[in-house]
């Protein structure tokens, strides 16, 4: 786990829209492929009388070709990494946010534990656990939403990796067009060479 930095796998039409808008941008999940998930969060918003219950995800370990896979697959996907201190003092400005560790249980643990509704939102099943997330959400009782914008100075991205299924004759294309975005010209843009390493190549083939 890295303290310093958060990431989020999404993809390259969502990157544009989060550098040309400057927000971060927190949906409803209720379509979230992991229904158990989905279910706690629902009952949350339920048990709470919320208008809306928002969320959005981040995870503090290292490229992982999991997160690729699952989160940001196909040519189109991007990795965002983020200076942890800096994301989480910009969305901690907003009202009604609330930013935490997701704790993962066995059915064994959670058979014996007495669940409290304030932590339905951050619980998820052990075999998840790899994905070591820090979650955020936003509640509000008033406001019908299914959507929410928060504002995201450019000072909180550190890089940008882009997929490693993007073909490399892509990659400067897709880098000058990212870069022309107001105030990113300087940001860093890497593509991802974690299944495609010539150095890892190379090094098996000097194997004796």
């Amino acid at each position: 786990m890295s303290e310093a930095v958060l990431r989020r796998y999404t993809d390259l039409p969502a990157l544009i829209y989060m550098l040309n808008e400057r927000t971060l941008t927190l949906l409803d999940p209720k379509s979230w492929d992991d229904q158990n998930d989905a279910y706690y969060l629902a009952l949350y918003k339920e048990r709470k009388s919320l208008k809306s219950l928002l969320a959005l995800c981040f995870t503090q370990s290292s490229e992982t070709y999991h997160h690729w896979r699952v989160f940001a697959s196909g040519s189109g996907g991007v990795c965002v990494r983020f200076v942890r201190s800096n994301l989480l003092s910009a969305v901690k400005r907003h009202p009604g946010i609330r930013t935490r560790n997701v704790t993962y249980l066995t059915l064994s643990e959670i058979r014996n534990r007495q669940l409290k509704t304030r932590d339905l939102p951050f619980l998820k099943r052990f075999a998840f656990e790899h994905e070591e997330e820090l979650r955020l959400i936003y509640e509000s009782e008033s406001e019908r939403c299914a959507k929410l914008d928060i504002p995201l100075p450019l000072n909180c991205i550190d890089r940008v990796t882009l997929s490693p299924w993007m073909h490399p004759s892509l990659a400067p294309h897709v880098k000058k067009t990212i870069h022309a975005i107001k105030g990113c010209s300087a940001l860093e843009i890497v593509r991802s060479t974690l299944i495609g390493n010539m150095e890892w190549q190379r090094l098996g083939d000097a194997a004796a």
